[in-house]
């Protein structure tokens, strides 16, 4: 095959799977405009709820964190030298930034093989999973965006050895958490139908 054809059958390529890609939506601050233009998560942010018990203003106020609602967000990387692009400090990936190992946890508890984290009705149902898990193990409440996200962020574990009390810049996210929830929560209300 000549190198032209094999140009044009990348490029083909490239433009059938960029489409797949989906963009986060417009208008990031509002749930009720985020379930205008993508009807289809609220079911998913729904059925999640209904399955684990994290409220939808919770789950969305955590993903709002996490990635924006950008479907394959990953930490930046590091530089080396002030200015090339080094490696990421973490392998966080997808809407929910769960980390290779915690998504392994995950698929093998839930026997959701098939699981990818930059789908948003499977990084939803992780985000009501983990919270639910954060519930029976150190008793936050599901409706608490900043305990849940305090736990999400440090882990169980570090949530335990209550580590985040180091880390005022994290108990400031997680105050950020706690008022996106609350406005999402308001908002839902005014859009229920």
């Amino acid at each position: 095959m000549n190198k032209p054809k094999i140009f044009l059958y990348l490029l083909l390529f490239l433009i059938i799977f960029s489409g797949c890609a989906t963009s986060p939506p417009k208008n990031i601050n509002n749930a009720c405009r985020i379930f205008d233009e993508k009807s289809k998560w609220y079911k998913a942010s729904y059925k999640s709820y209904k399955k684990w018990g994290v409220p939808v203003h919770v789950q969305l106020a955590i993903m709002h964190q996490e990635s924006r609602f950008v479907s394959d967000a990953q930490p930046p990387r590091r530089t080396l030298l002030w200015f090339i692009p080094w490696t990421r400090p973490s392998d966080a990936f997808g809407y929910a930034q769960v980390l290779d190992s915690t998504w392994e946890w995950y698929k093998d508890k839930t026997g959701n093989w098939f699981a990818d984290r930059d789908d948003y009705k499977d990084a939803v149902d992780f985000i009501g999973w983990y919270g639910n898990i954060s519930y029976n193990t150190l008793k936050i409440s599901k409706w608490d965006a900043y305990g849940q996200y305090l736990a999400y962020h440090e882990g169980h574990g570090g949530y335990k050895r209550r580590t985040y009390l180091k880390k005022k810049w994290l108990m400031r996210v997680a105050e950020k958490v706690k008022a996106n929830a609350n406005r999402y929560a308001l908002q839902l209300k005014q859009c229920k139908n």
